[in-house]
Formats: structure tokens, sequence, C-alpha cells
């Protein structure tokens, strides 16, 4: 990982931003969704876009010159629901991966979503009986949601979700921590940054890579596209593998849009 500094906010960190896609062949443009592209909301279900976002993802979509992709921990077929347009989607931390028309999935994560899935049916029985606590199986990730859990219990799910992927999972799975939810994966060393790096590859060697994220999980991400390209944290003055901020899903659609009326413009 990269050195993590407090990110300066976009407006300030503009003229530097402006003179890395100045000269660049291509643009990738990579987001995350919730907290990012879609407000966070207590029920993950409902979850959508902003409209300034959404329309502001389909316009950079269609420039010829940039790439955009949603890289998400929803299940792919989730994101993919929720917004369209982006021209490749990447479900479940990277584990999924969808460009041109075709499918990917990381074959270990295949391999132990048998064993997630009993865990995550454990998990339903046990601490999903506490209050609003919501377990998830995304087939190769699950989440425990813990935003609506009253806040005394909120350790106690943490404390019994360890110990049940530890017990059961062994050394196949491990556990993550988000904004106040809980992350079960396979244990491999793969996540959003890898899915980055992946989609980067396919592309212009000379092309500049944004990601614009707002959780723990996002900052592979960031480190991965760091220095050469602009890692964007959605949220406060943390320290961050990214080195800019901006403070909402409102002000994520102030940047796309100047991403497309201001710096698209120097690409073509």
């Amino acid at each position: 990982m990269g050195t993590e500094t407090p990110p300066e906010p976009f407006e300030d960190a503009v003229p530097r931003v402006r003179s890395l896609v100045r000269d660049a062949p291509a643009l990738l443009v990579c987001l995350d969704f919730d907290g990012t592209l879609a407000p966070i909301v207590d029920d993950p279900a409902v979850a959508a876009p902003t409209a300034a976002n959404e329309a502001a993802v389909a316009s950079l979509t269609a420039r010829p010159r940039v790439t955009t992709a949603v890289v998400s921990g929803r299940a792919l077929a989730d994101v993919r629901e929720r917004i369209d347009g982006p021209a490749i989607y990447a479900g479940n931390h990277g584990l999924e991966l969808e460009r041109n028309g075709s499918i990917a999935v990381h074959p270990i994560a295949s391999k132990r979503a048998r064993c997630l899935g009993e865990i995550c049916t454990l998990l339903e029985l046990t601490v999903g009986t506490v209050p609003n606590c919501r377990i998830e199986n995304k087939r190769l990730t699950g989440t425990v949601h813990l935003r609506s859990v009253p806040a005394s219990a909120r350790p106690i799910v943490r404390e019994y979700t360890r110990a049940v992927v530890d017990r059961f999972g062994g050394e196949r799975l491990d556990v993550s921590t988000g904004k106040r939810i809980l992350e079960i994966g396979p244990a491999i060393p793969w996540g959003k940054g890898n899915a980055v790096e992946l989609i980067e590859s396919e592309l212009s060697s000379e092309a500049v890579s944004i990601y614009i994220g707002d959780d723990v999980t996002d900052e592979s991400a960031f480190d991965a596209v760091e220095p050469d390209g602009v890692g964007i944290r959605v949220g406060g003055d943390e320290p961050s593998a990214a080195s800019v901020r901006v403070e909402s899903p409102t002000a994520v659609s102030s940047v796309l849009e100047w991403f497309d009326s201001t710096a698209v413009d120097l690409l073509e």
C-alpha cells in the first residue's frame, strides 16, 4: 500500500488533475456504487444512484476515448440492475468481472461459494435474529449489515460473526470491516484494486485512471491508480491512499461533470 495522508479537496487538486489528463490518449473512470454513485441508505435493497450521477456516467460512457467501470461490493447482477451504461462491471469486490460481453468469475471464489452459503445460513439463524441485522448472501461473498442494528448489539454481532467464520470457514474464508458492515469472502489476495489493474491492463499503457469510492474496500483501488492516476475518496479528510476527496455522492456528480466538460475536452 502507498503512503496514506489526508486527501486534498477536489477544487484544490484541479490544476494537478488537469495536467494529468491533458496529454492522455484515454481515460478510465472507475466508480464504486454505494456511498459514491448512490447515497448510503438504511435498507441497501432500495439504494439508487442520484439522477445527476446516472446522467454523468452515461455522458462519460458515450465519449469515444473514455472507459467507464463500476467496481462494487454488490453482486454483479445486483449492481448491473441499479445503474445502466458503464462499459465494464465488477461485482463482489472484483471477484466477478463483466466486459466485452462475457463474465469472468474468480475460480477460487467459485469453489468456496458453497461454504460461504452455509455460513450465511448459520448467521441468519443466529445474528440474523438481532433486531435489524441483515445477512446478505451474494454467492461469492456475504455481507452482515449493521447500519440499523442497535449500537449496543453491534459488538456482539461482530464477535459472533468472526467466531462463526473462523470455526466453519477455517482458512478458506475471512472477514473484513467496512462502514457498519462485515464482509465475508474467500481468503485470497484479491480485491477492488486487482480488478482495476486487470481492467487497466486491457487499455493503453498511457491511459490515465480515475477511481472514486468511499469505503475501506476502495483503498486498494486508490492504491492501484495513484500516483499516475487519481484516487478520489468520498467522505472526510481521514488519511487515505486517495490523494483527492469530495464530500458526498452529490459532489461526485460535479466531479464527473467536470471530467465530462473539461478534462475530456482536453482528450479530444
